[in-house]
C-alpha cells in the first residue's frame, strides 16, 4: 500500500515553510537597512527631543528652599501652586465637622514638592479610591482618588489641619488640589 502523496505533500509544505522563512529574512533585512538609515538621519531631532525632555524632567522635580516666614501659629501654605477656592466644607472622619477648606491647584509648571503646613503628628491618614477627573472639573474635587492626612498642630497647638491631596488625570493638565 502507498502512503497515497503525504510524504510528496509533507514536502511541499517543508519547502513552502522555508521559502517563506527566507522571504521574511530577507524583508527583515531590507527593512533593518532602511530603517537604519532612517534613524540615522532623524538621529539629532531625537537627540534634541531627549534632550527637552531632561530638562522638563529636571524643572519639573526641581526642590528649591522655601523662604518660609517663622512667626509663631503660622500654617503655611504646602504646596506652590495658586489659591483657587477659600470656602467651608464638612471633614466628618478627621476634623469632625465644617471646617475651612483652601484649594492650591498645582499646574505643571508649578514646583511639586509639598512639605507640612504646620509642625505636628500625623493623627489620621486615608486612602479614598475613586476617579482620575481632570484637576480643571469642580467633580475632581469630590470624585477623583485621594488620601486625607490629617495633622494634630504643635503650633498653632490643639489645631486640627486636614490636608487632602487629589489624583488627577496626568494626559490632561496635571496639577493637583487639596
Amino acid at each position: 500500500m502507498k502512503h497515497s502523496g503525504k510524504a510528496s505533500l509533507a514536502g511541499i509544505k517543508l519547502v513552502g515553510l522555508a521559502l517563506a522563512a527566507v522571504l521574511v529574512l530577507l524583508g527583515a533585512a531590507w527593512l533593518g537597512e532602511h530603517l537604519a538609515a532612517f534613524v540615522l538621519e532623524i538621529s539629532s531631532v531625537l537627540f534634541g527631543l531627549w534632550i527637552l525632555f531632561a530638562l522638563f524632567t529636571f524643572y519639573f522635580f526641581r526642590d528649591p528652599d522655601p523662604m518660609t516666614p517663622t512667626s509663631a501659629n503660622l500654617v503655611i501654605a504646602p504646596g506652590h501652586g495658586k489659591v483657587d477656592a477659600i470656602d467651608t466644607t464638612t471633614e466628618p472622619d478627621f476634623i469632625g465637622g465644617e471646617c475651612q477648606r483652601i484649594s492650591i491647584f498645582l499646574s505643571v509648571f508649578d514646583i511639586h514638592v509639598q512639605n507640612a503646613p504646620v509642625t505636628g503628628r500625623v493623627a489620621y491618614f486615608k486612602h479614598t479610591p475613586g476617579q482620575y477627573l481632570n484637576a480643571m472639573s469642580a467633580d475632581s474635587a469630590k470624585f477623583n482618588e485621594n488620601v486625607l492626612i490629617g495633622i494634630d498642630s504643635v503650633e498653632p497647638r490643639g489645631e486640627k489641619i486636614g490636608i487632602r491631596r487629589l489624583t488627577v488625570d496626568a494626559r490632561c493638565r496635571a496639577g493637583q488640589r487639596r
